[in-house]
């Protein structure tokens, strides 16, 4: 979508015109499914937390600045954390997370996924058990610290440093196999 484009969609939607919102909706329906799936299983739920965000970003659309950044940036945020709403509201990663009671030590700052196409990131990343797709999700991808996830999701950081270890250990397994 070329700028120009991008900046019509984006004046069509705060005149609050259906047609604009859907041609923007369909733009990125794409990365966004495949962000949101990172957090849920559920096509129901996928989609729930994808409408939740972008109901937000129309609603907030004045409040992009595009001096402070690109809008899909700002889009991608807005509904990443419509999708950690969503997840806190449905009370469910309580039966998705074990406490790490013990002290695990997490090794390594290393991104595993710094060398691949976002594709090839989608590929591995579905191959992990979904409530360690949300950490790493969370941590690789979008930048998150260890804290900043637990709080997110309402765990502890020893079970944040676990999922981490625990992906980074399952990622290898599965990079080896693909050699």
């Amino acid at each position: 979508m070329s700028l120009n484009n991008l900046e019509e969609i984006l004046a069509g939607c705060r005149r609050k015109e259906r047609q604009s919102q859907e041609k923007l909706y369909r733009q990125f329906y794409p990365v966004l499914f495949a962000l949101c799936r990172n957090f849920f299983e559920d096509k129901h739920d996928i989609v729930t937390a994808i409408n939740n965000g972008m109901m937000k970003v129309f609603k907030n659309l004045d409040q992009y600045d595009a001096a402070k950044g690109e809008f899909f940036n700002w889009m991608y945020t807005t509904v990443r954390n419509a999708a950690l709403t969503l997840l806190r509201d449905k009370k469910t990663q309580h039966f998705d997370y074990d406490e790490i009671k013990e002290n695990m030590f997490f090794e390594s700052k290393e991104n595993p996924f710094q060398e691949l196409e976002y594709n090839d990131i989608e590929i591995y990343m579905s191959q992990l058990p979904l409530a360690t797709r949300r950490v790493s999700s969370l941590f690789y991808l979008d930048g998150f610290s260890v804290k900043e996830i637990a709080e997110a999701l309402s765990i502890s950081e020893g079970t944040v440093k676990w999922h981490l270890s625990e992906s980074r250990s399952r990622l290898k397994t599965i990079f080896e196999k693909s050699i």
